[in-house]
C-alpha cells in the first residue's frame, strides 16, 4: 500500500472513530500510534518508537514526552499529544519545548490526532520555534501535505533535506497568513504602499481611510478574477474532453439556467453571475483536496446548493445569495443547517476549512 493510500485509510477510519474517543489515552491509541506507523516506524519496537520518553529537565525530574521516534538509538523527532477535541491554538507544548533542548532531536510535533504541528529550531539553535514550519489537518489532507510528510517517513527520512526546505515552509506559511490578513483589514503601510503608486497628491491620514475600503476591494477583485479565468479555463478543457457533459446540472426540484435575462418568467430559477462566482471559489477551495469534477451546483429558488458527486445528501453547503443579507448554510448529521452571514462571495474563503471538512467527512464514510 503506498504512502498516501495508508494515509487515506487512516483518515477514512479516524473520522468514523471520532465520536468514541473519550480520552487523551484513546486519542494516542487510536490516532497518533497508527499515524506514526503510517509513516513506516514500528511502534511495537522501542528501538524505533518509545513512549513516555523520560529526560531530566534541569530540576524537573521524571517528567515524559509522549512519544520519541528513534535512528541509531537517538531521537529524532518528539511526539506532545493532546485529546482530539483540544484546540492545539489555545495548548501550550511545554514538555516538547523542555525535552527539545535536552535531547538530540530536531523536530517536535504538536498533536491532537487530526491536526499535526511540526517544529524546529529555525530562529535560534536547540531552542524549539514558537511557530511550526508545518501544519496539516488529517481529515482535508492535500497533496501538497502528502508530499512534505514524506520526508519524515523512515525510508525517507534525512535530516538535512528536511531542515533545507523547513525555512522556506514557515516563512511561506507565515507571508500567506499575513496577505490574508492585509485582505480582511490592511494596514495603514500596506495601504500606503499602493496608494504611493496611484495617488500624486500627499498621503494623510484621510486619504488612507479614502483608500483602505479600496486597496481592499481591488486585491479582492484581482484574486476572483485570476481564479475565475483558471476556473473557466478548465471547465472549458473538461467540456471539450467530455462533449456535452453539463457543467450545472439539474434536477426536477432544481434547475439551474443563465442569467436572467429581459422577458425571464417570473417562476423560473435563475443562477446569478455571484452564485456562479461564488461556485467557482468553493471548487477553488477544493482544488487541492479532490477532482473538482465531483464538485456540483444546483439551484432551486430559495437557495443555491453545492454538492459532493451531484448526490443531494452530500451537500458541501447552501448559498443563500438573493437578498440583502447574504448567507453561506452548513447542514449537520440531523440535516439541520447553520446558517453563517457574510458581507460577499469573498468572505466564502473564510469557511474553507469547514467546506473541506465537509468532503473529507462524505469520503470518509464511503472509504468505511
Amino acid at each position: 500500500m503506498d504512502f498516501i493510500d495508508r494515509l487515506r485509510e487512516l483518515a477514512a477510519r479516524s473520522a468514523k472513530q471520532l465520536e468514541h474517543i473519550q480520552t487523551e489515552e484513546a486519542t494516542k491509541n487510536a490516532l497518533i500510534m497508527p499515524f506514526i506507523a503510517a509513516l513506516g516506524y514500528n511502534v511495537f519496537d522501542p528501538t524505533e518508537v518509545t513512549p513516555e520518553l523520560c529526560a531530566d529537565v534541569g530540576t524537573k525530574k521524571g517528567e515524559k514526552v509522549d512519544y520519541a521516534i528513534l535512528k541509531d538509538g537517538k531521537p529524532i523527532i518528539l511526539f506532545e499529544c493532546k485529546h482530539h477535541a483540544a484546540d492545539l491554538s489555545k495548548e501550550h507544548a511545554s514538555q516538547l519545548y523542555r525535552y527539545f533542548s535536552v535531547t538530540e532531536a530536531r523536530f517536535g510535533v504538536l498533536t491532537n490526532g487530526i491536526w499535526y504541528r511540526f517544529f524546529t529550531d529555525l530562529e535560534a539553535p536547540n531552542k524549539l520555534d514558537s511557530k511550526p514550519f508545518f501544519e496539516f489537518n488529517l481529515l482535508t489532507l492535500a497533496e501538497r501535505d502528502v508530499e512534505e510528510l514524506k520526508k519524515f517517513t523512515k525510508s525517507a527520512f534525512d535530516l538535512t533535506t528536511i531542515l533545507t526546505t523547513a525555512s522556506e515552509l514557515k516563512y511561506t506559511r507565515e507571508i500567506k497568513r499575513i496577505m490574508g490578513e492585509q485582505l480582511q483589514e490592511p494596514t495603514d503601510d500596506f495601504v500606503r504602499f499602493f496608494v504611493a503608486q496611484v495617488y500624486a497628491g500627499k498621503i494623510t491620514q484621510s486619504v488612507r481611510e479614502q483608500f483602505t475600503p479600496m486597496v481592499r476591494q481591488a486585491l479582492r477583485h484581482f484574486i476572483n478574477d485570476q481564479i475565475n479565468d483558471r476556473l473557466k479555463t478548465a471547465l472549458a478543457s473538461e467540456a471539450t474532453v467530455a462533449a456535452g457533459e453539463p457543467q450545472l446540472t439539474t434536477s426536477p426540484e432544481a434547475k439551474p439556467t443563465a442569467p436572467e435575462t429581459n422577458g425571464a418568467g417570473h417562476g423560473e430559477v435563475i443562477t446569478t453571475e455571484e452564485e456562479l462566482e461564488a461556485f467557482f471559489i468553493v471548487r477553488a477551495i477544493l482544488r487541492e483536496t479532490i477532482d473538482v469534477k465531483r464538485v456540483v451546483m444546483r439551484d432551486a429558488k430559495q437557495y443555491c446548493a453545492i454538492l459532493l458527486d451531484d448526490n443531494n445528501r452530500r451537500p458541501i453547503c447552501r448559498l443563500h445569495l438573493n437578498r440583502a443579507q447574504k448567507y453561506v448554510g452548513f447542514l449537520d448529521a440531523q440535516k439541520q443547517e447553520e446558517r453563517l452571514p457574510i458581507a460577499s462571495i469573498d468572505d466564502l474563503y473564510q469557511y474553507a476549512e469547514r467546506i473541506k471538512a465537509a468532503v473529507g467527512l462524505y469520503d470518509a464514510k464511503t472509504a468505511a
